[in-house]
């Protein structure tokens, strides 16, 4: 697990070291020839539409009529998946192992152990809800369907990803209208980024 570990983070180390190095030559091209890189901008600004691409995804797909036209089988299926993982949770689960196998660090011990103890304890929590819910749905179907349909509500959050979806010419303004303020900072900040970077990999 440490070789993992270590391959993540030597492959986060590389990936923030390209990013300050384009951090820096952007900041550089801010910096000494403005003009330039506002074409490059504007060569890049693009506006894709997606939503017509992904539009087959946006479909209601009806499966209560199934589930309530076989109620006791749906059921029954729920309740066994829940006694079976939550027998397993209980019985078969051992948290020092995995602790051991995923967080081998004497140092992540603890973390390791109230993480997958969290886990559990959420899953037990889930699989409780799945045995309730299957012998309320096997027992009187026609009660959790009025309650499922009372709960069915319609939230409307188009207009909060169209405020979102709108392009602001602002930040563009802002870096152009001083653009070697910007350009320093940025290059400032690209070479804290780079030496560090470059110090973690070098160890």
């Amino acid at each position: 697990m440490e070789i993992i570990q270590d391959i993540g983070l030597q492959v986060l180390e590389i990936l923030t070291l390209t990013f300050g190095i384009l951090g820096m030559t952007f900041s550089a091209m801010l910096m000494f020839s403005p003009n330039l890189t506002k074409n490059l901008s504007n060569i890049l600004n693009r506006s894709i539409n997606v939503d017509e691409k992904i539009s087959f995804l946006d479909k209601d797909i009806e499966i209560t009529a199934y589930f309530y036209a076989h109620h006791v089988v749906v059921g029954l299926l729920l309740m066994a998946g829940s006694a079976f993982v939550l027998f397993f949770a209980y019985f078969s689960l051992d948290v020092a192992k995995i602790t051991k196998v995923f967080f081998g660090s004497p140092k992540q011990v603890l973390f390791g152990e109230i993480l997958v103890n969290s886990f559990r304890w959420v899953g037990n929590i889930t699989c409780l809800a799945g045995l309730f819910f299957g012998s309320w749905l096997m027992v009187a179907p026609d009660k959790m369907k009025r309650f499922e349909n009372k709960l069915n509500s319609w939230f409307e959050t188009g207009t909060i990803f169209d405020k979102l979806d709108r392009s602001s010419q602002n930040v563009d303004s802002f870096f152009f209208r001083y653009p070697f303020l910007v350009g320093l900072t940025g290059a400032v900040l690209s070479f804290l980024i780079i030496s560090l970077t470059t110090i973690n990999l070098l160890d």
